[in-house]
């Protein structure tokens, strides 16, 4: 898997006329079925460039909490979601792919947060990316 992440120029603003250049036709379907996703939860997607990690993350907020990081790598898209111990329960009953709750089990916890990456190369692994974005969005 090439690891290499995109977006990395501050002046080169993310936009789907953008994505159509530098995602293969396959992660461009797989992005845009993730915006859709976004767009029908009714959430917020908004692009920004973060110096410290030199590129641009896409921050998906429902009002104004956080429900998701996103960023585009050469051959996946990458989305970060942070629980506590209190949620991590509901993240393993969820109906999503084991190797995912697998790695999410086995998460160092950052602070009192526990990271739960997905990893998403196809448009048919968008689905683990609802189901989480919903069991989040339905925390307090």
């Amino acid at each position: 898997m090439n690891t290499t992440q995109l977006l990395t120029d501050p002046n080169q603003i993310p936009s789907n006329k953008l994505f159509e250049v530098i995602l293969s036709k396959q992660l461009l379907q797989t992005y845009l079925q993730i915006e859709n996703i976004i767009s029908a939860l009714g959430l917020n997607a908004e692009w920004r460039y973060y110096h410290d990690g030199k590129a641009w993350l896409c921050k998906i907020t429902d009002k104004k909490r956080t429900i998701a990081w996103l960023s585009l790598w050469k051959d996946c898209i990458k989305t970060s979601f942070y629980f506590t111990e209190k949620t991590r329960e509901g993240v393993m009953l969820l109906d999503i792919g084991n190797d995912i709750k697998t790695s999410f089990a086995e998460a160092k916890t950052i602070g009192k947060l526990i990271p739960l990456i997905l990893i998403i190369e196809q448009p048919n692994q968008a689905d683990d990316f609802k189901k989480i974005a919903e069991y989040k969005i339905t925390l307090k």
